[in-house]
């Protein structure tokens, strides 16, 4: 921002130049950037800010009486020791403290144990999704993992597995046991009290031959049944009865058990757990609501899941906060909340704010957040002019907190506003843009405008469905080659994707072969644009495009997700994908599995290509430049006015 501004004032145009030069070294485009802001005293008397780095300064100065005006910043990533900001940033992350804490807890034995339940039933063996879709139970039906490991068919039977786990009580599963008739495997068998259980439940077949064959052999069988499971503390009573009384007399009743040997193996698990735990922290932070209040919600849940989670969560993220309070550190969501804090109780320090900013900019307005737009309520005066700038169709940051609904309803949120709308692209042509405009009528929550292209089509946007990942790789790579021998360089050609993993086979084709694409997922795209962009991985359905992952009912305990405003996002993210481009766009899909917004370009806009068998009847030509499709008799492209090049002249030229 700072060097748009420059660049306006100088009218000779050499710090544009210096900025370009590769010959300059960062610290020397700083240095110059700092003189030239001095130089331009109109420029360095704006407060330019990002809204973390304007609360920085604000706390920094006059946050002494809400917090440590010494704090800290703790964030998700470690700085270089060398980094100047380094002296500002906590020693330790986010996830490391995190980390620690949940440690910590686990010192608690009965925590420790809920927490390894947690882990196996909903991280590893998904059992919320086995019970939802039979499908992904195995076929021996054993798909509950007891704390140690041992796979058994039900519920109620990890539940006495795990509470023999606890009492240091050493079990067998099943065994196989032949008495005289038959062989039969018992649900359970105790050595230490010569004991068997048979649990019954709805699904258990007749018992009566099992039992006569224990009677035959004289051995001792107890049966439990799955009505008393219903009573946690009946069922204790039960298992403590039934099993403890014929121990031996010395026998240990308690088990010695810590984090590194329970989880041994899980660090992966512990490692997603953790993250979540800091996602609904900053939702909680963010939305700005009561701890405990979250925590009555979640216990209303129907699902067990979402109420254990939340009973395992809760306890750490208190601690977090109380953590980072007694080390003095600040997350940039507390950047916003207390310095809001300290103008909503600190008068003087609000009113010497207000009357500093008659006017107030902001940039990006669409990917703006409840905490940040209370902030800047509390800087408005009926004086001030705010001034916001965004893109409804350019939200993309839901996951994260912002909140559409303040631009597409900015005149509900701020009183006497003018809307003003920017509606010509000079990024795209006609083509792109036109696409684009017609992918975001489909959302219904938008500001309505008619966008147009100021630059004119040569090519029209290339759908690319292959039958194979091979294929559809295969395909890049050529293209990326002639567009490389068509002067096309390195960092005019970019590949976007929604998620990381789409892209690693791509990856390692091109970097076998030498060549070295731009790459990034969509969000991370933002505000960049090139010449070329590829965007693959357009599939539907899951680990596709569009890939709605908010929907996890543990997130929705903290704000509620709507299906339908979900797919408004994930079509404007389509939006940003396919806007990056200038004047070559590539959409790679898989045939038969075509992403649902692909449906939503119309074909005018369009060539679509397949490694499909040949056609007998009619052979379908593309034009070599923009990969239009043409009939026989063409002899120029329609589209971009290239020369078709006969067939008999192809071959001719490959022979010389």
């Amino acid at each position: 921002m700072i060097d748009r501004l420059i660049i306006s004032a100088d009218e000779s145009g050499d710090y544009e130049k210096q900025l370009v030069d590769k010959r300059k070294s960062l610290a020397d485009k700083d240095k110059e950037r700092f003189l030239q802001q001095k130089k331009y005293t109109w420029i360095d008397g704006l407060t330019i800010k990002t809204f973390h780095s304007f609360c920085y300064s604000v706390l920094r100065n006059y946050g002494v009486n809400e917090f440590d005006n010494r704090f800290k910043i703790i964030s998700d990533e470690k700085r270089d020791e060398e980094d100047e900001l380094s002296k500002h940033v906590a020693p330790e992350t986010a996830f490391e403290v995190m980390h620690k804490l949940l440690i910590d807890e686990c010192e608690n034995t009965e925590y420790l144990l809920k927490l390894k339940r947690y882990i196996l039933d909903y991280i590893i063996d998904k059992i919320h999704l086995k019970q939802a879709d039979p499908k992904y139970i195995p076929k021996d039906g054993k798909y509950f993992t007891t704390l140690n490991g041992t796979k058994v068919r039900s519920k109620s039977e990890q539940y006495i597995a795990d509470w023999f786990y606890r009492h240091s009580i050493k079990y067998e599963y099943e065994p196989l046991l032949n008495v005289k008739d038959f062989s039969f495997h018992p649900d359970f068998y105790i050595p230490d009290a010569n004991l068997y259980i048979e649990h019954i439940s709805d699904k258990s077949f007749s018992t009566k031959d099992k039992e006569e064959q224990f009677q035959k052999g004289n051995l001792l069988l107890v049966k439990t049944f799955e009505s008393m499971t219903k009573d946690s503390t009946l069922f204790n009573h039960t298992l403590d009865k039934i099993v403890k009384n014929r121990l031996p007399a010395d026998y240990h009743k308690t088990i010695s058990i810590n984090f590194k040997e329970e989880f041994n193996g899980y660090h992966e698990d512990i490692k997603d757990f953790v993250q979540q735990i800091m996602r609904i922290t900053d939702m909680i932070k963010v939305e700005n609501i009561n701890i405990d209040t979250v925590l009555e919600n979640a216990r209303k849940d129907q699902h067990e899941r979402v109420r254990n989670f939340y009973e395992l969560a809760i306890p750490i993220v208190k601690k977090y906060i109380h953590y980072c309070t007694d080390k003095s550190y600040l997350d940039f969501n507390d950047l916003i909340s207390r310095s809001t804090s300290l103008f909503q109780n600190h008068s003087d320090i609000a009113n010497k704010y207000k009357s500093k900013f008659q006017y107030i900019l902001v940039d990006e307005f669409q990917d703006v957040n409840n905490l940040q737009v209370e902030l800047i309520k509390l800087l408005l005066t009926d004086n001030t002019q705010l001034f916001c700038v965004g893109d409804d169709w350019q939200s993309i940051y839901g996951f994260r907190g912002s909140n559409v609904s303040y631009i597409v309803e900015f005149e509900k949120h701020f009183s006497n506003a003018k809307i003003i709308k920017l509606n010509i692209n000079y990024r795209s042509t006609q083509n792109i843009v036109g696409a684009s405009n017609e992918v975001i009528k489909h959302n219904k929550f938008k500001v309505e405008k008619d966008v147009y292209a100021s630059k004119k089509s040569e090519h029209k946007i290339v759908v690319f469905a292959g039958n194979t990942e091979e294929e559809n790789i295969q395909f890049c790579f050529e293209k990326v080659k002639e567009l490389l021998d068509d002067g096309i360089n390195n960092d005019e050609i970019l590949f976007l994707y929604r998620r990381s993993k789409m892209y690693s086979p791509y990856f390692l084709r091109f970097r076998n072969e030498n060549i070295r694409v731009q790459s990034k997922t969509i969000h991370a795209s933002k505000g960049l644009e090139a010449k070329v962009v590829f965007i693959i991985g357009l599939t539907e359905g899951n680990g596709g495009f569009p890939d709605i992952w908010l929907e996890d009912r543990i997130f929705q305990v903290i704000k509620k997700a709507n299906h339908d405003l979900l797919m408004e996002e994930e079509r404007r993210l389509f939006y940003v994908a396919i806007t990056r481009a200038k004047d070559k766009l590539f959409l790679i899909t898989q045939k038969g599995n075509e992403s649902s917004f692909l449906k939503e370009i119309p074909s005018a806009y369009t060539v679509r290509s397949t490694n499909a068998v040949k056609q007998v009847v009619d052979k379908v030509i593309l034009c070599d430049s923009c990969f239009s499709q043409l009939v026989t008799l063409h002899k120029f492209c329609p589209y971009c006015g290239k020369k078709v090049v006969e067939e008999k002249e192809e071959k001719k030229s490959h022979t010389q």
